[in-house]
């Protein structure tokens, strides 16, 4: 196996993961205007249901996922009902906000701690007969693949969305200026609640995509957000093509980066490149 193919594989999967955790907070913080640090443990939540619903209760596997998705939209959307909604009505600080976001992350890290214990959970049945392709000299396994295409799909998706439908252009507009947004007639309180849904949704499922590759932890979701925070801001914060762009740059420099030396540089190297963006251009490669 040459080293090369592997690392490019290696890259356009962490790439498409990471891009996946980016566009969910890149809508959030685009529509809210604030980090969503609660965000990160929607991840964990989406992983440990699918876990619940599959291998404790024996459900089907594809019901599970759905589930899966299914309450981590649900749970952002009542976080951001319960929670951020009140406080954004109040006219509360960035500060604010985010010192909720943290407790929201601490709470919900702790609820599944609690309830299936901070031990490490793998989600597949079997993982050492699962099936393994040679792409052009590199190894990638099925869930890896199945990875692979699902966060392609979701971006496509998005893409069109914004692009195409009117919820996509309200979510645009809101992003532009909310207040004008009311005064022309959208209802921002409820778009803004659909992007929570929709933007958690999608961290639950990168979520359960990981599970499925490599475990699941109750503290998974701070570093996978930590990731997707840094493509945002590499790619261009509040953008979401700059996010996806930020998400595979990360990805490659990454896994290049680690090339000669050990796995454990792999976050510092992610954030050196953060450091000169801030540094160099604070903006992103693409602006909002």
């Amino acid at each position: 196996m040459d080293i090369i193919p592997q690392l490019i594989l290696n890259s356009i999967i962490a790439g498409a993961i990471y891009a996946m955790i980016a566009l969910g907070f890149n809508l959030i913080y685009g529509t809210a205007k604030f980090f969503d640090l609660g965000y990160g443990a929607l991840t964990a939540v989406g992983g440990y249901a699918v876990f619940y619903f599959y291998k404790t209760l024996g459900l089907d596997l594809y019901v599970s996922i759905l589930l899966g998705v299914l309450i981590v939209g649900v749970i952002g959307f009542i976080v951001y009902k319960l929670v951020y909604s009140p406080l954004r009505k109040r006219k509360s600080s960035g500060m604010v906000l985010l010192v909720a976001a943290l407790g929201v992350l601490t709470a919900l890290q702790a609820i599944i701690a609690i309830l299936f214990t901070s031990q490490f959970q793998t989600l597949s049945q079997n993982s050492s007969s699962e099936q393994v392709f040679n792409i052009l000299g590199g190894a990638i396994t099925q869930t890896q693949l199945v990875t692979l295409i699902i966060g392609f799909v979701i971006m496509i998706v998005i893409g069109l969305v914004f692009r195409y439908t009117l919820f996509g252009k309200a979510v645009k507009a809101i992003g532009d200026d909310e207040e004008v947004s009311k005064i022309v007639g959208v209802n921002t309180e409820n778009i803004i609640g659909w992007v929570f849904f929709i933007g958690s949704a999608i961290g639950g499922l990168a979520g359960i995509l990981i599970g499925f590759d490599t475990g699941i932890e109750p503290t998974m979701g701070l570093s996978l957000l930590l990731k997707g925070v840094i493509a945002c801001i590499i790619g261009g914060i509040g953008n979401v093509y700059g996010g996806v762009l930020g998400a595979f740059l990360l990805a490659f420099i990454e896994n290049f980066g680690i090339w000669h030396i050990s796995g454990e540089w792999k976050d510092a190297i992610a954030f050196a490149v953060l450091i000169l963006f801030l540094l160099f251009r604070p903006h992103g490669i693409l602006r909002k």
